[in-house]
């Protein structure tokens, strides 16, 4: 396995708020699987959503989530750059402590209007994705364990911070990386030459562009997408977790192709590692 790339699916549920975001995961682990001839590792079992508090959904979730970070030790451990669709941010909670243990030098990229930067205890809504970065960083226990520093964390497209994050990124000077015409030399440097491990959440993006589960006006374009990818492919490429597809605008619309996201992401879904 070693110097290759390994991809997983995860299908459990993961705090959801609807049922589009396990479909999603895994449109996108076929169209990989279209392109590479490679049938992704899966992980968990589809399970109908049910939108409820963080306590809640991380004890249905913990369970699968255990599945998938013995899935992420394997891979990293072997050295092989891990390509993963993840359907919720919340899945982060089991990733990026596996992340942390076995490339202790990455950077993680977060792409996403949201910090996720809250513990439960400074969280306005309770919802476990809030919280998905917080917990690898020590915020608060989330049973997964954490060992991410926040000198670790470079933070892209985000627009809709809570007022703890807002202080907790400019009292640790977390580098926000806002949309604009600088956006890829302004990522390449926070990056510093750093081994780098991606969180790609769909909405980061402008709305309109792919279905997520949020609409956050002032987004990035594919075009920003892929220019910040090669800037990242430039880099020793850990891995990516792609969260927030949804299948469908909604419920009753017919399915959407992820493949304009992934043509986005090539540069570093062809990256190696080095």
């Amino acid at each position: 396995m070693a110097g290759k790339a390994e991809y997983t699916v995860f299908q459990g549920r993961a705090g959801d708020h609807n049922d589009l975001a396990m479909p999603g995961a895994k449109a996108i682990g076929e169209e990989l699987q279209r392109r590479t001839g490679i049938s992704p590792t899966v992980i968990g079992t589809p399970e109908p959503a049910t939108n409820g508090g963080w306590r809640e959904e991380l004890d249905a979730a913990l369970p699968s989530l255990k599945k998938l970070q013995s899935r992420f030790e394997e891979v990293l451990a072997a050295g092989a750059v891990s390509i993963a669709a993840t359907s919720r941010c919340a899945v982060s909670l089991a990733t990026l402590p596996a992340v942390a243990k076995h490339r202790p030098a990455a950077c993680i990229v977060w792409f996403d209007a949201h910090g996720d930067l809250n513990p439960p205890e400074a969280s306005p809504t309770g919802y476990l994705g809030g919280l998905a970065l917080a917990g690898p960083l020590g915020l608060w226990a989330s049973g997964l364990g954490a060992g991410l520093g926040l000198d670790q964390v470079v933070l892209v497209g985000q627009r809709d911070l809570d007022p703890y994050e807002l202080d907790l990124i400019a009292t640790h000077g977390i580098p926000h990386i806002k949309p604009g015409a600088d956006l890829a030399n302004d990522l390449r440097t926070a990056i510093a030459g750093r081994p780098v491990y991606v969180h790609f959440d769909c909405d980061v993006l402008e709305p309109g562009i792919v279905p997520t589960d949020y609409q956050c006006e002032g987004g990035l374009s594919l075009e920003d997408v892929r220019a910040c990818c090669e800037v990242i492919a430039e880099q020793d490429f850990v891995g990516i977790e792609i969260a927030e597809f949804q299948n469908a605008w909604d419920a009753d619309s017919p399915p959407v192709s992820p493949g304009a996201l992934l043509d986005a992401l090539q540069p570093v879904l062809a990256a190696g590692p080095r």
